[in-house]
């Protein structure tokens, strides 16, 4: 389950979707790229904002440098690129490269969160009262993407995150290609779907991913051109188009729609940890499951999302009373 647990300050969190980011330590200029400003409307926290969309400490597409910018590469309908954003007295500036580089830059303000409306929601309990308040800069991301969600997503499936962030690891750095620019450490951009397609039974299992998980990608690549067409959808209606795939399913298309449309209502459900989570910050119930925690977020409807992100972000989590999940390997059979 990628993305829950309240921030560290030291290191990238794997819950909450929050990338610590740091500032004020000198790097080189990079060199001279397609640029585009931007003055959002409000605060903006780039690690609060552009964390979820990070796999881990080690995600090859994701990048957190010490002057306080943020790295990408993506695979747009125009071909690779990367885009470096930083923020400076208010006003974001974005510098792309690549084929891509002018659909970044154009996906840049709504990739911040501009189609985001954090002013709908009304906060119904405490909890998400002070945490609003002190994540003001909070905004959900929409990359305009859907395989470069969906495919990750697909990886965590029933696994440890630590499982799910090697195997995408290892794939993208084998079959992908170098991000363009001047990137501050190796980036890939995740690999095509033909490319995707053609990698052998034996690899997947290398990087440890079981035939179910490695068989939903195949289908899923397939139609990929079907699948991207589900980001000029309603959120709703794009969920339904995924989950026509087998293998995809409520917890998959909710994980892909959160980042791929910026879909302030797509709670997760069927996950191991989050019912219990939100059960114990609105009602004290460790042991909530899916149908409590929809009853607890019902006041938040058309927002039960951003709720579920502010409880996670609020650091109120049961305390841990087994042991964590064992991380299994594959590819050592």
């Amino acid at each position: 389950m990628a993305g829950r647990f309240a921030p560290r300050p030291a290191r990238t969190t794997v819950r909450g979707g929050h990338v610590v980011v740091p500032a004020g330590v000198p790097r080189q200029a990079a060199a001279p790229g397609r640029v585009r400003t931007w003055v959002p409307e409000g605060p903006l926290d780039l690690g609060l904002v552009l964390g979820p969309l990070r796999r881990g400490p080690g995600d090859p597409t994701f990048r957190a440098t010490p002057d306080g910018s943020i790295w990408r590469a993506s695979r747009t309908p125009l071909g690779p690129g990367t885009l470096r954003v930083s923020m400076h007295g208010g006003t974001v500036r974005g510098q792309a490269w690549g084929p891509g580089a002018e659909w970044l830059l154009e996906q840049l303000p709504e990739l911040l969160g501009a189609a985001d409306d954090p002013s709908a929601f009304e906060p119904r309990h405490r909890l998400l009262a002070l945490t609003r308040h002190r994540r003001p800069g909070l905004r959900l991301t929409r990359t305009g993407l859907v395989l470069e969600s969906l495919i990750p997503s697909i990886l965590e499936q029933k696994v440890t995150t630590v499982e799910a962030y090697a195997a995408w690891r290892t794939l993208v750095r084998t079959y992908g290609e170098p991000a363009p620019g001047p990137v501050p450490v190796r980036m890939y951009v995740m690999p095509t779907p033909r490319a995707w397609a053609l990698i052998p039974s034996w690899e997947w299992h290398r990087a440890g991913v079981d035939d179910k998980r490695a068989s939903t990608v195949l289908r899923a690549v397939r139609v990929a051109a079907r699948l991207e067409e589900a980001v000029r959808m309603p959120p709703e209606a794009a969920r339904e188009r995924l989950e026509v795939v087998s293998g995809i399913g409520p917890w998959t298309s909710a994980e892909t729609v959160q980042r791929s449309h910026g879909a302030p209502d797509a709670v997760t459900v069927g996950d191991l940890h989050l019912p219990g989570i939100v059960g114990f910050a609105l009602a004290g119930d460790r042991h909530a499951d899916d149908a409590e925690m929809l009853r607890l977020l019902e006041p938040y409807a058309g927002q039960r999302h951003r709720a579920a992100r502010l409880i996670l972000l609020s650091g109120r989590v049961p305390p841990r009373r087994a042991p964590r999940m064992p991380r299994g390997d594959i590819g050592r059979f």
